[in-house]
């Protein structure tokens, strides 16, 4: 039997949960030979792909919507798949000002493709809400790595005082946030570890400035090193398409204060303290009560772990299927807009 030929498509390899899930699921012997092509964001045309199915990781966007035609037209007998981990409604509440032309956008480059996945339910939810997606078309397969060494680690002892925030350091992730609210708690004992690189550092390094409880630690290695360092991590992010560390943190052990944000929203459980706001006093009182033992529901947790290998494996067998799209790209593109080459020119 011929094995079948699986390549992902990406524009960023950036170090953090898209590459580390990435590398995952391609170390699954069961679903084929996969390998990893890298391509320019907004790319024109990946060309002719020797695949049975090509899976997009690619940022949509309309200066890459060109290229996605191409993939489609180039590559007639695969079956196409599309990963959304870059859009969610806390994405284009806060990022988007023309949201029926984004709309539009995602309509036209999603019907390009066989299945689209998306990453989190309340992904899903949004994009089923918008009517941005087939449903039929639409699968949710929750991001997945190994957790053995952090199901490993011992659980901690006492009252926290360590506080890890984990990730790039971007303005989504909100770490200016907690970096102020650290600040506002007046407890010398407490330390807050950021692991993570990115191009807010500089800033966030002001923000910290004179505060020696706060260290940046640059990027992860050992994601279980870095969890066994901190009782507790804290997620303010902005928006989030799933959060990887979220379900890390509660594979080892360690409670989450986190926002309530697109996929954080799937992790929610007695592991999880939500904070509803981006005011740092929010989330100065949510550290406060767990360092001061008040939150003990939350702090004295057990360890938590999500669904297993087996579960991600099936169902990204099941997406990647057999067959592929009925419809030709010139169908495809008959769904566009009738002013969609004016606006292309106009980017």
């Amino acid at each position: 039997m011929t094995t079948r030929k699986i390549v992902h498509l990406v524009d960023d390899t950036t170090a953090g949960g898209v590459m580390r899930m990435l590398d995952h699921l391609m170390s699954q012997p069961g679903l084929g030979h996969q390998s990893l092509r890298k391509l320019s964001r907004g790319s024109l045309s990946p060309g002719r792909i020797d695949a049975d199915v090509i899976v997009s990781h690619l940022t949509i966007s309309w200066r890459g919507l060109p290229g996605l035609i191409a993939l489609r037209a180039m590559n007639p007998g695969a079956r196409i798949i599309h990963v959304e981990h870059s859009y969610t409604r806390g994405f284009t509440a806060l990022n988007v000002a023309r949201k029926a032309r984004f709309f539009a956008l995602l309509r036209v480059a999603y019907s390009l493709f066989d299945r689209v996945v998306a990453v989190s339910r309340a992904q899903a939810a949004w994009l089923e809400e918008r009517r941005l997606v087939d449903a039929g078309a639409l699968a949710v397969i929750q991001p997945d790595v190994p957790l053995g060494a952090l199901a490993g680690l011992p659980r901690p002892t006492g009252l926290p005082r360590v506080v890890g925030a984990i990730g790039r350091l971007e303005r989504q992730k909100g770490f200016d946030v907690l970096i102020e609210a650290f600040r506002l708690c007046p407890r010398p004992d407490a330390r807050l570890l950021i692991f993570g690189e990115g191009s807010e550092r500089a800033h966030l390094e002001m923000l910290a400035a004179g505060d020696d409880r706060i260290e940046f630690r640059g990027h992860a290695e050992d994601p279980a090193a870095a969890y066994g360092e901190v009782d507790l991590v804290a997620m303010p992010s902005r928006w989030e398409a799933f959060g990887l560390v979220a379900r890390e943190a509660r594979a080892a052990g360690r409670p989450v204060i986190q926002s309530a944000v697109d996929g954080l929203a799937d992790q929610i459980d007695e592991a999880t303290r939500v904070v509803r706001s981006c005011d740092p006093k929010s989330w100065a009182n949510a550290l406060d009560l767990a360092f001061s033992g008040q939150d003990a529901e939350t702090v004295r947790c057990g360890r938590i772990m999500p669904t297993g290998n087996e579960d991600f494996v099936a169902k990204w067998r099941e997406v990647m299927g057999t067959g592929t799209k009925a419809e030709s790209v010139q169908a495809s593109a008959s769904a566009m807009p009738r002013n969609v080459s004016t606006i292309l020119m106009s980017e």
